[in-house]
């Protein structure tokens, strides 16, 4: 029996495998609502037969996202568009569904990827991005502002806010963004946060802020719903963020009853220095799991089923997760179930569609033909 394909329980949310989607920025709402873009793009993916399927970076405030055309989740408008989508991709899917929330930090402001991702100035259109310090992410831009006090208490609350919607929603779970650059990754790396209060300085004091605010978001929600988060493990810059800090950070989540963490690497910084490959950050995953005990996502560069098969039989991850090979194939669960002997939930409206040899791949189905 495929160990992809068992079910799998993420805190109190049961998942009927182990393949999760994971979150990717469409940058096509408007004024942080989603729109039929969101519709279309969640609707083919709720299809997909993965497990699991994580809403793309959600902004907790305008301030906090990317670029303008980031999905929010920060006023009654936003809820109410997103409940639009969800409305009708719950008409035809029951895949669980949870939500990454976040705030980009010093990458907030910048432009749609496929118009050069760079910072927006105010005289631009955009807005002044604040971080733990006034560091700048690269050389070309402005320093953004240095958070205060007020500031650090009302993001804390934008992203409970944020998730108490997220619940109103009837979203299965929430995935708190610590990653790849954004805020609060910049409070947990010593290359972006320099502040001299209780909110930098020792990894006790630069994990403090990301901690709070996983406990906001876990006291705005009841129990029974999933609270995950997502790291970059590690910065791949000498000096930074890394490893042996993710692992405590993570034994620190863990006594906060968090649900999982999902581990990827980078983003910080434009000195890091990567080495791509197939399962490149695999062996980061499996090094967080055996040391913090925590339910653990691995993704990067995973695409083929054998693969990630290999990934989850040996202990390296207890889930694996797909991007942009999802995007690229949005079937591939129902690819790698015909590889690997499994079974995978599919519409009754294309269970005609398996190949003839395959005919367990959706179960043990019957269909007439007029």
């Amino acid at each position: 029996m495929s160990q992809l394909f068992s079910p799998f329980s993420v805190g109190p949310l049961r998942l009927k495998n182990r393949i999760v989607i994971a979150p990717m920025c469409q940058y096509s709402a408007v004024d942080g609502e989603a729109t039929d873009w969101h519709l279309m793009h969640l609707g083919q993916l709720a299809l997909s037969g993965a497990g699991l399927l994580i809403i793309e970076a959600t902004a907790v405030e305008p301030e906090g996202r990317i670029s303008a055309g980031d999905v929010g989740l920060w006023s009654d408008a936003t809820e109410a568009a997103l409940a639009k989508v969800l409305q009708s991709v719950r008409k035809h899917s029951n895949m669980p569904i949870a939500i990454q929330l976040a705030h980009a930090g010093r990458k907030a402001s910048s432009n749609v990827p496929w118009e050069g991702a760079q910072l927006q100035t105010v005289e631009q259109g955009g807005w002044w991005p604040m971080a733990p310090s006034a560091l700048a992410y690269s050389a070309t831009e402005p320093p953004p502002q240095a958070m205060t006090q007020a500031d650090l208490q009302r993001v804390r609350q934008a992203f409970a806010s944020a998730a108490a919607r997220a619940q109103r929603l009837g979203l299965d779970a929430i995935e708190i963004h610590a990653a790849h650059g954004y805020l609060l990754h910049e409070f947990l790396s010593p290359l972006s946060n320099e502040r001299s209060d209780e909110y930098g300085g020792a990894l006790e004091n630069r994990m403090r802020f990301p901690l709070e605010v996983f406990d906001s978001v876990r006291a705005a929600v009841p129990a029974g719903m999933a609270v995950g988060i997502r790291v970059s493990a590690t910065d791949w810059v000498q000096g930074g963020w890394d490893v042996d800090q993710t692992v405590a950070f993570g034994q620190a989540l863990r006594e906060r009853r968090c649900d999982y963490i999902h581990v990827s690497s980078g983003g910080l910084s434009p000195l890091q220095k990567i080495s791509l490959g197939p399962n490149y950050q695999v062996p980061l995953a499996e090094r967080v799991r055996r040391d913090t005990g925590l339910t653990t996502i691995a993704v990067g560069l995973i695409t083929e089923p054998e693969q990630a098969e290999a990934i989850v039989t040996q202990g390296q991850a207890d889930l694996v997760a797909l991007a942009r090979g999802m995007l690229f194939d949005p079937r591939w669960p129902w690819h790698a179930a015909a590889k690997l002997g499994a079974q995978v939930e599919a519409p009754p409206q294309y269970w005609r569609s398996q190949p003839r040899g395959l005919n367990s791949l959706f179960g043990d189905i019957t269909m007439g033909q007029r």
